[in-house]
């Protein structure tokens, strides 16, 4: 394992969405280094099949890992959904057995698991896997679970238009089955729908809670590195930052930017 004064952290998802998970990393752990890494030519993956979100995925976990990070948290809940297990059981043991790979499933399902009726709303991708289901029905057997997909919304976040009325009409339409439902707890399951938290915990009303997936996830990583002793950082320094995508990415920048309320200046253009 490197020297603990410089453990590398990768976060990828396929756009934006992982900057609502990079946030609270950068608030509760800044003295580690982050490469994040967004797919931006080849978004959104929710509605390609398993075998490609696969290829892509352990794609950008190859790009991670050749840049020096030990550590990778998939910050897409459809890479979760549908790359994770297959990469944690065949490809870690073969090419970096002493490197780790999490994703975002299992701390959001745990968190919200012994409520009485949840909902989830996800890409196509995501719903159709049933990993929420699974990871749920793991802790509390008993749980009502509905679900929803929501494709459009990744990409009305990509093109800048949360919080517009086109958006919040069609998340409107998304959101009105699990409210017939009287879900008391909605899981975002989708890395980009805190782009919309305050609308949708707006239309869901008081009766349910909306919780900011990125600050479950933060807590979840803080956890598991007290419990991973080998990949503590001793920095006493913020860490750097590096932020790597497929795509031109004049969008990302003015709207990661706006999100993270910083700016983004070590960024670069790559292939994978």
């Amino acid at each position: 394992m490197p020297d603990n004064k410089n453990i590398k952290i990768g976060v990828f998802d396929s756009g934006l969405g992982g900057l609502t998970v990079l946030k609270h990393f950068l608030k509760k752990l800044p003295q580690y280094d982050y490469l994040y890494l967004g797919d931006t030519a080849r978004l959104p993956y929710g509605g390609h099949s398993q075998a490609v979100i696969y290829r892509y995925t352990q794609e950008a976990v190859d790009f991670l890992f050749s840049k020096g990070c030990q550590l990778i948290i998939l910050a897409c809940n459809t890479a979760s959904a549908q790359a994770l297990h297959r990469l944690q059981q065949e490809y870690l043991p073969t090419k970096y057995p002493d490197r780790r790979i999490l994703g975002v499933i299992i701390p959001l399902s745990e968190k919200v698991a012994n409520r009485k009726k949840i909902g989830v709303i996800g890409t196509r991708a995501t719903i159709s896997s049933g990993a929420y289901e699974q990871e749920i029905k793991k802790v509390n057997p008993k749980a009502q679970i509905f679900h929803n997909s929501a494709p459009l919304l990744v990409p009305l976040i990509e093109e800048g238009l949360a919080g517009k009325d086109v958006t919040n009409k069609i998340l409107k339409k998304y959101l009105r089955p699990l409210k017939q439902e009287k879900i008391n707890t909605l899981i975002l399951g989708c890395t980009h729908y805190p782009f919309l938290l305050k609308d949708v915990q707006r239309l869901m009303g008081k009766n349910c809670d909306v919780f900011d997936p990125g600050k479950i996830i933060g807590d979840s990583l803080d956890d598991y590195l007290k419990r991973h002793p080998e990949f503590k950082s001793s920095n006493k320094k913020t860490g750097k930052r590096n932020f790597y995508l497929t795509d031109q990415p004049e969008n990302f920048i003015r709207l990661g930017e706006h999100f993270l309320g910083e700016k983004i200046n070590n960024w670069e253009t790559i292939s994978l």
